[in-house]
């Protein structure tokens, strides 16, 4: 069961960066099906599966769910979208442990990342989106400058290590977050068709 045609991307974007407006795009253009764990753990945990119980052990303390029990619900969801031309995850892996977890996955499955996008916005350029986003949506994060900026910082912290671990394997692809939306979505599509080749 060779898989390796399979186009797996991975999309990263600070809060802010338009992120979901571009996965829409690219699950449209390239029919890909996405991957989101917080959809998953939801889901799983909905139909009570024995992986939603064990998440939910570990939520009710207020615990993170451990990697292998996040990796476990991506794996199942690909075994059941087995026909799918492949997968954009969405806010995953978020540490390079579950990176490492994803390869060896997606290594088992005879299929591996293609390419990892970067949406890159500045600091300041995000804090006056969010800002503006707070003025018309009722989300309480967005309307306080400080919360935005911890965010950035967090968002970036976490992100970094992620980043040099997919350069290294020549899978990361930066992308300036600015300007046009149509622009930005010509970029992100060079970058997987260079990655496809």
């Amino acid at each position: 069961m060779a898989h390796t045609h399979m186009l797996n991307i991975v999309i990263f974007g600070p809060p802010g960066s338009g992120k979901g407006t571009q996965s829409e795009k690219l699950l449209d253009k390239f029919q890909l099906k996405h991957i989101s764990t917080g959809d998953l753990l939801r889901a799983e945990r909905a139909a009570e599966t024995e992986l939603g119980k064990q998440a939910n052990a570990f939520i009710c303390k207020g615990e993170l769910v451990p990697d292998d029990v996040v990796i476990g619900m991506v794996r199942n969801f690909m075994v059941n979208h087995s026909d799918s031309k492949g997968f954009i995850f969405d806010g995953f892996p978020r540490t390079v442990n579950q990176a490492i977890a994803l390869d060896s996955m997606l290594d088992e499955s005879k299929t591996t990342i293609t390419c990892v996008l970067g949406l890159e916005v500045g600091e300041n350029e995000l804090v006056s989106r969010l800002l503006l986003r707070g003025l018309s949506s009722s989300r309480i994060d967005d309307q306080d400058e400080n919360t935005i900026r911890t965010r950035f910082k967090e968002y970036q912290n976490k992100t970094l290590p992620l980043q040099d671990f997919y350069q290294i394997q020549g899978k990361y692809c930066s992308i300036q977050g600015t300007g046009d939306l149509s622009t930005i979505f010509h970029s992100l599509c060079a970058c997987v068709d260079k990655a496809r080749k």
